[in-house]
């Protein structure tokens, strides 16, 4: 059984190209347009892992990273961030949030495998 990811980001071609990316490597995809489409598509389904962007319109990556952490079915889900944004200000508040990594964009298709497989195998 392929392990689900759930890819939000508001940028059509970053989405395919992460979903096109994690489908080569094995991976089941689910596509989300902003942190919105996200939560509603996560509380519909069981995702493995996680992938978010920061700066989207409805909700922002840290916005639904902390409402993904209030579930109990993602209280420990990995999530990793993947976003232009890479000052250590951002990164410590998606720590505190709940992020499990952070990615900076533009990413290396072959690390972005990397990091997926070490959080969910």
């Amino acid at each position: 059984m392929a392990k689900t990811i759930l890819a939000v980001d508001d940028s059509a071609s970053i989405r395919q190209m992460v979903s096109f990316t994690l489908k080569s490597a094995g991976y089941e995809v689910i596509e989300a347009v902003d942190g919105m489409d996200g939560l509603e598509k996560a509380k519909a389904g069981n995702v493995n892992l996680i992938l978010t962007d920061q700066n989207m319109p409805r909700m922002d990556g840290l916005t639904l990273i902390k409402s993904l952490r209030g579930l109990r079915q993602y209280a420990s889900t990995p999530i990793l961030m993947l976003t232009t944004e890479s000052s250590d200000t951002m990164k410590s508040q998606g720590r505190a949030a709940g992020a499990t990594g952070w990615l900076v964009k533009p990413f290396d298709p072959q690390k972005l495998i990397e990091v997926v497989r070490k959080v969910i195998g």
